[in-house]
């Protein structure tokens, strides 16, 4: 009788521990950390987060690298969830709103990834551009140019030059395009801006003034 009652009790904490062990197992796969369902909580997940490294022109939903100056534009610091990157195109979230990411020219030189990475930046440019003199500030904003400004302060103005017509910035000029037939030009003298150049009505429209 004795030998029964101890293969009763061993027999029932042997179920108990199977039991307890398949628990363990079926939590371990279905609920993540936060105590959400698996499939909710990878619904935030991207391939990337950031921040506009720049004034990124746009035309409805699309920005494309050629980044006509004559469009309107999402500001510096912007931020931007990349949710996917699908050949030349991203598919992005530009604080809250759908859209996409267009590398339409610089494939020969730049992998799509490559350029979502320059365009998307981990770190918010705004207080960097808090930092600098008014003029300049006010020039950013406004997505203008001006003589002595910074590649640095160029790029967060007007954006990167397309990697096809200007595959090394340490040349003597950046080619830009106000319009699909608009080119104007950003001399340099060292690290900063010579002249603006270009068709008259060009260059005065990308020229910061001041107030």
């Amino acid at each position: 009788m004795e030998n029964i009652r101890k293969s009763s009790h061993l027999g029932l904490l042997a179920a108990a521990i199977v039991v307890v062990g398949l628990t363990a197992c079926k939590d371990s796969d279905t609920k993540p950390a936060d105590g959400k369902p698996a499939a909710e909580a990878n619904k935030g997940s991207y391939v990337r987060s950031g921040f506009a490294c720049c004034n990124l022109h746009y035309e409805g939903d699309w920005i494309s690298d050629s980044n006509l100056a004559q469009l309107a534009f999402i500001p510096a610091g912007t931020p931007i969830n990349v949710k996917k990157i699908d050949g030349y195109r991203a598919y992005v979230e530009v604080d809250g709103k759908a859209m996409r990411l267009g590398h339409d020219y610089g494939r020969a030189q730049e992998s799509t990834e490559q350029w979502v990475s320059k365009i998307v930046v981990l770190d918010d440019p705004k207080p960097k551009i808090a930092r600098f003199s008014p003029a300049v500030r006010e020039a950013i904003k406004a997505g203008k140019l001006m003589r002595g400004m910074t590649k640095e302060q160029v790029i967060m103005s007007v954006g990167h030059p397309q990697t096809n017509e200007n595959p090394r910035l340490d040349a003597p000029y950046w080619r830009y395009w106000w319009s699909s037939f608009g080119p104007y030009y950003v001399y340099w003298k060292g690290n900063t801006v010579s002249k603006i150049d270009g068709h008259s009505e060009t260059v005065g429209y990308m020229t910061y003034k001041g107030k």
